[in-house]
């Protein structure tokens, strides 16, 4: 037998493998499953992008806490988020829902359906407002390029407008272009690794002069307000490290789990997709956050920039105009392809849980395109939410750091949720293929108590003083999804949402899943799974 025969026997064994796994779990295989080891890690990856939430949120960062909280508030996120990471990684439910498929098969019977909706919800807010913060970003530092060397003044209605083009391309990308996500990704993460690592050795080789050791590891900054109004004495620093270290926290590395009915050998790629891309971010962002901290030629030029970014301030600093242009388009280039797979992996997770009857709408988003094998309905969705979420930048100056305070709760919440059910009923929580063993439960008790800590600090007013224009309004969207979600299932959704359901055999007996009329002839099928 030829290698390329055994090769390709082996691959078909696998494929084979993954839709046995899937159809255990009750589904049917939909999705093409095309996605390798590193094309799963690759979709985390460019989605948890450091080149886009570092730069988008480093005037916030020298702001609040400065250039102290910033690199240590780095080091001290990114292990108790690599703890998140290992509790969801050794999981053994590789399902494109993700969260709230795990928070249904760990939960005790008669509880799965309620813990699944909440956690579907809550990760459906978060995934939303992850592609807000990501595609807003985009637009804004498209808005800033196009300032450098021309009359070109930025508002808020052009930045909208531009965030409007950058969603809608990205959404015909996630179209039309399925079938070149596959190469896409490839490249986007190539992008990513070298252009991250290119940008910062250019900064520090180019600059006229770079800051000093106590500068950029020792050094406070509370600029949280005018001058002499921040949150002001030595007894509210603690509440500025604490506020100020919350932007490195925005990372949506849930990606892999949603791609896994498009992955192959899913239950261990997945796993190792998501400590990959968390292990590999914590050591590139470092390096990110370093370089641009080392290369400050002066943090009041830096900070007051006329681009309205310090980013750009530096890179005009360092290697000039023609630079700056050629280092933005590698930051807007990654932005791009990170917004373009989270529409991808936000997409995935509102076509699993409308495929479990979950949203409005169900029966029309849970369709998958049979051209394309893509839930094509569940893109626009996607887009068209992201969109809405961010049109409160039109009145408020804080909208994008809301945004990632939205995002951030609600994707911490619905990691939470189902490794908090693992902590409290860990004698029925199944392996996976990657797992911690013995360390399994003291992490996962760490990446909870975690989340609770980090939620709160999200919610919380990070300018003084507190005003409509500096109000944190993640708690007006994190209380629209308790009351939705809460009170819909109290009224209704707890009649008929029975959480994850076997699409497989129900579908046999005749029964169609979509219509809540046949709640009780699915329940004695969803007791079985829960």
């Amino acid at each position: 037998m030829s290698d390329s025969a055994s090769i390709s026997k082996r691959e078909g064994h696998s494929l084979q493998k993954d839709e046995a796994e899937l159809a255990r779990m009750g589904y049917k295989q939909e999705l093409k499953r095309e996605l390798g080891l590193m094309q799963n890690f690759g979709v985390s990856f460019s989605i948890i992008s450091v080149i886009t939430g570092i730069p988008s949120l480093f005037l916030y960062g020298l702001n609040t806490g400065g250039p102290v909280v910033m690199v240590w508030g780095w080091v001290v996120v990114c292990f108790f988020t690599m703890s998140v990471g290992l509790s969801m990684a050794g999981d053994a439910h590789p399902t494109s829902g993700g969260p709230y498929f795990w928070s249904a098969m760990l939960s005790r019977k008669g509880n799965a359906p309620l813990a699944s909706w909440i956690t579907g919800w809550f990760n459906l807010l978060g995934q939303v407002a992850i592609t807000t913060g990501i595609s807003f970003a985009c637009a804004t530092f498209i808005s800033t390029a196009c300032t450098l060397n021309t009359s070109f003044v930025p508002t808020p209605k052009t930045t909208i407008g531009i965030y409007a083009a950058v969603l809608f391309s990205q959404g015909l990308t996630n179209t039309f272009g399925v079938h070149m996500l596959h190469y896409l990704n490839n490249v986007s993460v190539w992008w990513h690794a070298l252009g991250t690592t290119s940008l910062v050795i250019a900064i520090l080789t180019k600059a006229p002069k770079h800051q000093s050791a106590k500068f950029v590891f020792q050094t406070f900054i509370d600029g949280t307000g005018p001058p002499g109004h921040g949150w002001g004495d030595r007894a509210s620093h603690a509440y500025v490290v604490v506020i100020g270290v919350f932007p490195f926290s925005s990372l949506s590395y849930d990606a892999s789990a949603h791609m896994t009915e498009e992955t192959r050998n899913a239950a261990m790629s997945g796993s190792i997709g998501i400590i990959m891309s968390l292990g590999v971010s914590a050591v590139l962002g470092w390096f990110l956050i370093l370089g641009l901290l080392f290369s400050i030629q002066d943090l009041d030029t830096t900070l007051s920039s006329q681009t309205g970014q310090p980013v750009t301030q530096i890179f005009l600093d360092t290697v000039g105009e023609k630079g700056a242009k050629v280092l933005m388009v590698i930051v807007i280039g990654a932005m791009y392809f990170c917004g373009t797979f989270s529409v991808t992996s936000n997409s995935r997770m509102m076509y699993a849980f409308a495929r479990d009857g979950g949203i409005p709408g169900h029966r029309f988003f849970s369709k998958v395109n049979q051209r394309w094998k893509s839930p094509i309905r569940t893109v626009w969705l996607a887009c068209t939410l992201s969109f809405i979420l961010g049109l409160p930048s039109l009145g408020s100056s804080v909208a994008f750091a809301a945004a990632t305070s939205i995002a951030t709760i609600g994707l911490y919440i619905s990691y939470g949720i189902p490794i908090a059910l693992r902590v409290i009923y860990r004698d029925q929580f199944v392996r996976g293929p990657f797992h911690l063993g013995k360390f399994s439960y003291p992490v996962a008790a760490t990446a909870v108590i975690w989340i609770c800590f980090i939620s709160i600090a999200f919610i919380l007013p990070s300018v003084n003083p507190v005003n409509s224009q500096t109000f944190n309004y993640s708690i007006v969207a994190v209380g629209i999804v308790i009351i939705y979600s809460v009170g819909f299932w109290l009224l209704s959704a707890r009649k008929w949402f029975k959480g994850p359901i076997k699409q497989i055999a129900v579908e046999e007996m005749g029964i169609d899943v979509m219509d809540p009329a046949n709640a009780e002839k699915l329940k004695g099928i969803v007791e079985e799974v829960a």
